[in-house]
């Protein structure tokens, strides 16, 4: 008993060095975003997404962040496509972190497929151990293992580095299941909803606590409704209001770090600061990283520099063979 009281107190005591923030100096922090492909058929999109995950691993930056949609709305949902992204994961010279897109198991109800089926298979494939993917997996902390109300959520992850936290959630486009045909999906995405607000919470808690330099969030869905003319301000989409307009920007707006909010879902390379309070005054704390996609098989190196006027700096790696250079 004595014996195995030690072994435990020594598996916390590293557990928690393993994810608290490192003693480290001030640099920038560099690491890649993309998402939104391979879209289309392996012999057509294959070799561009080979030569990007090529041009990322010339970059030797600890990780990259994919946010969903690692395959298009119609392609087919079998376990042997799984098989063949979590191979491409496996290809990146760093760690990979993967949360999912809608087209990654919603859109499966398009080919027959049932998509809580399919999500689960997501879990499995993908989300089974307590480390990234990629060849050099970084460790993660997930939300399954940490908060036993939401024990299904797997694929919500956190890690540290270089005194950055980041942290994953899981919305899908376009508008969350909220109002899909299907109770099961509509059910489904209550308890993700109440999941991610207790980990959005958590992530700015613990941030706060342990003296984060900032924080990265990424997830899926693109949130920002637009008006219809480039005069009417921006606002969250209804079917995203409790997790942004209610937790996630508020919380944003007093966090003594920035933030940084990065998603794919529309396709198109975009860095502003779409979110405002409950009186309509922007959120100046809250960044949003939008990455391209689909056609556009591009990738976003993040630059992260809190003590610099403007804390977070994109770069576009450009991608010759993409189908659209655009």
């Amino acid at each position: 008993m004595i014996a195995t009281r030690a072994a435990a107190s020594a598996l916390a005591v590293w557990a928690g060095l393993l994810f608290a923030p490192a003693a480290q100096s001030a640099e920038p922090l560099r690491f890649i975003a993309l998402g939104d492909q391979p879209y289309g058929q392996e012999s057509r999109t294959g070799p561009a997404y080979r030569h990007l995950i090529g041009l990322i691993n010339a970059q030797r930056l600890r990780f990259a962040i994919h946010v969903g949609d690692f395959k298009d709305g119609l392609t087919d949902c079998s376990d042997a496509l799984y098989a063949r992204q979590l191979a491409y994961f496996g290809s990146y010279a760093s760690a990979l972190i993967y949360t999912p897109g809608d087209n990654d198991w919603v859109d499966c109800q398009r080919q027959t497929a049932d998509p809580i089926e399919r999500l689960q298979a997501l879990r499995r494939t993908f989300f089974g151990t307590p480390q990234s993917l990629g060849e050099r997996p970084l460790p993660l902390q997930r939300q399954s293992a940490l908060m036993p109300a939401h024990a299904a959520f797997s694929e919500n992850q956190r890690w540290w580095h270089e005194r950055v936290l980041f942290a994953t959630f899981h919305t899908v486009g376009p508008s969350d299941n909220v109002e899909d045909a299907a109770a099961a999906l509509r059910q489904e995405q209550r308890a993700r909803e109440a999941a991610n607000v207790a980990w959005i919470r958590d992530a700015f808690t613990l941030a706060r606590e342990r003296g984060a330099r900032a924080l990265v969030l990424a997830t899926q869905a693109d949130v920002v409704q637009r008006g219809p003319t480039r005069a009417d301000p921006q606002q969250v989409a209804k079917a995203f209001a409790r997790t942004f307009t209610e937790v996630l920007v508020p919380l944003a707006k007093v966090a003594p770090f920035p933030v940084l909010l990065i998603h794919g879902d529309s396709h198109r390379l975009i860095t502003d600061r779409p979110f405002s309070d409950a009186d309509g005054r922007r959120v100046d704390n809250l960044w949003r990283l939008q990455v391209p996609g689909e056609s556009r098989m591009h990738a976003v190196r993040v630059t992260v520099n809190p003590s610099a006027p403007t804390p977070f700096a994109f770069e576009q790696i450009w991608n010759p063979m993409s189908p659209d250079p655009n």
